[in-house]
């Protein structure tokens, strides 16, 4: 059984420079290499679609240089355009995107439209995301529209993630051990798998830890497995 999303918490790119001495930033530069060695995985291996959560409502509170240095990432990021379109990449980018300078914003609209007919690999990034904050955006949007009772398609369809499948597998590096406000929604029934490898260091032996764990998980979604019906 292979996942057909998973998504990624990129944790520990500061740890990794700090344990060789360089700056944190120099981290952050390095977990994009994992990105983009993750994506190559992914099309290798026939995963549908991959998420990464690039950057929380909650980063806002990081020191305004390594803020910068993000966005530079970020930049450089979005400047790589032919490099995904070579890889039939379909890009989407989920979060409340104004809060970022305009000229990310508009690349990240401009990636996405050019993008958006290709037919591989789904990569989503999480840019300014957080799932109480587009709970809450999702709410106000259906109350603008005068909705007067709620079904559950509609807040489904309010959500960022509107049109996009939702995760098999949520993996998180770096050793920690909760979800950090990231798709809680959409991960109700996502398998969870922690790995202590720091987010530069993951490559393809983990990716196939990982897919191995998953197919070693039994996903019931709150009903039995056949053998316990039967019993």
């Amino acid at each position: 059984m292979t996942p057909s999303h998973i998504a990624f918490i990129m944790d520990g790119n500061g740890r990794w420079a700090e344990r060789r001495h360089m700056p944190r930033n120099y981290g952050h530069k390095m977990g994009t290499k994992a990105l983009e060695r993750v994506v190559d995985l992914a099309i290798k291996y026939e995963i549908k679609t991959v998420t990464f959560y690039a950057f929380s409502t909650e980063n806002w509170s990081r020191p305004q240089k390594e803020i910068d240095t993000l966005f530079d990432i970020f930049r450089n990021f979005l400047s790589e355009i032919d490099k995904y379109k070579s890889k039939n990449v379909k890009l989407h980018f989920i979060g409340n995107l104004g809060r970022f300078p305009q000229d990310i914003a508009d690349s990240c609209a401009e990636m996405t439209a050019q993008t958006c007919g290709n037919t591989g690999l789904n990569v989503v990034v999480a840019m300014n995301y957080g799932s109480w904050e587009e709970i809450t955006s999702a709410v106000n949007r259906i109350v603008a529209a005068g909705k007067q009772t709620v079904a559950e398609e509609d807040v489904k369809n309010a959500l960022y993630t509107a049109g996009l499948s939702y995760p098999d597998v949520v993996v998180r590096t770096g050793g920690e051990v909760r979800l950090s406000n990231f798709l809680l929604l959409q991960s109700a029934y996502a398998e969870l798998i922690f790995i202590n490898t720091l987010w530069p260091d993951f490559d393809e032996k983990e990716f196939v830890g990982v897919l191995n764990e998953y197919a070693s998980r039994v996903r019931k979604y709150g009903g039995l497995k056949k053998a316990d019906a039967k019993a």
